[in-house]
């Protein structure tokens, strides 16, 4: 490994270019050039962050230790097979692809080789879900909401991929349990994908979680909230805060009941996607396994699939009240 690790960026749209800013601010990564199938593309990005434009993905791939990987979801079986026969470290953005057997795949040629395989779930470096990882004791109850507003990004997909699986992986990394049962339900709004979804998950353990996420919304949210027996748990991850709600054993009220205090926390200026970035060169300087690996893009994908795959049965053979 070289003193700074050569670093590529595949598809240099929206989102490529952002990987690109941050390689080109990160000390320890030497940018070596980025690769698109809009030629034209390519060029303007090399051109405004002073890299390399190769005509062909095997032009870079010669070249380089790392890439991130931020072409279309249906390609990245394809591309990140190519890198990692290539003998190239891969930061693959989620989801990791749309079929469990290529996940599968793409995660047996990272072992055999010994490469890095890192995917983009970039909400687990948001700092206030970091800093409510380490209060976490048993959650007996979650809850997720992420709304946005409609655009025409990320349509190709439905709102599961799109925006649930953020949540999805937050809280299969939070809950160290198997999923037992999924419940969901889901619609179309505006495209021909759902758009609105809600999903129920019981997990072995007894643990909750409700999950909605919606691309249809007046407005932004992206909260997600922890019930445990000490304390309930607020995360904001757009503002990136955190508030932890307790009793206060040693402070009481004239009725004689423990008090109740909330302790808040904010993260002004952080980079959830800077962190990221960060994480994988360094998880490839030092051989080391990656914050959020292939296998938990894979274990994402299987909820996700199986959410998708229920909205589209319907919800029929769920428990009726009467």
């Amino acid at each position: 490994m070289h003193e700074r690790v050569r670093v590529g960026v595949i598809g240099v749209g929206h989102l490529g270019e952002y990987h690109v800013q941050k390689y080109t601010a990160l000390p320890e990564a030497e940018l070596v050039g980025v690769v698109d199938s809009d030629a034209g593309r390519a060029e303007e990005i090399s051109r405004r962050y002073g890299t390399m434009c190769y005509d062909d993905l095997d032009g870079l791939l010669g070249r380089v230790d790392a890439v991130s990987l931020a072409v279309p979801t249906e390609q990245h079986h394809e591309v990140g097979r190519r890198i990692l026969k290539a003998g190239v470290h891969v930061l693959i953005e989620k989801p990791i692809t749309y079929d469990l057997a290529h996940a599968g795949e793409l995660i047996a040629l990272a072992d055999k080789a010994g490469l890095v395989l890192q995917v983009g779930h970039v909400e687990r470096f948001n700092p206030a879900v970091v800093e409510m990882s380490g209060m976490l004791d048993r959650p007996i109850f979650i809850e997720s909401h992420r709304m946005n507003l409609f655009t025409t990004r990320g349509t190709d997909v439905d709102v599961v991929l799109d925006l649930m699986i953020h949540d999805l992986d937050i809280i299969l990394h939070m809950v160290r349990a198997e999923v037992r049962e999924v419940h969901a339900v889901g619609l179309s709004v505006i495209t021909p994908q759902t758009d609105i979804a809600n999903v129920r998950i019981i997990f072995d353990n007894g643990t909750v979680g409700n999950l909605t996420a919606s691309r249809v919304s007046n407005n932004m949210l992206r909260k997600i909230r922890i019930f445990q027996p000490d304390a309930y748990i607020s995360v904001n991850c757009a503002k990136r805060e955190i508030s932890r709600t307790e009793l206060d054993r040693e402070q009481k009220g004239a009725d004689g009941f423990p008090q109740i205090v909330t302790r808040k926390k904010s993260f002004p200026g952080s980079d959830p996607l800077a962190d990221q970035i960060a994480a994988f060169v360094k998880a490839v300087r030092e051989g080391a396994a990656p914050v959020v690996s292939g296998r938990d893009g894979r274990r994402a994908l299987q909820v996700a699939l199986a959410i998708i795959d229920q909205i589209k049965e319907g919800c029929d053979h769920f428990k009726r009240i009467r």
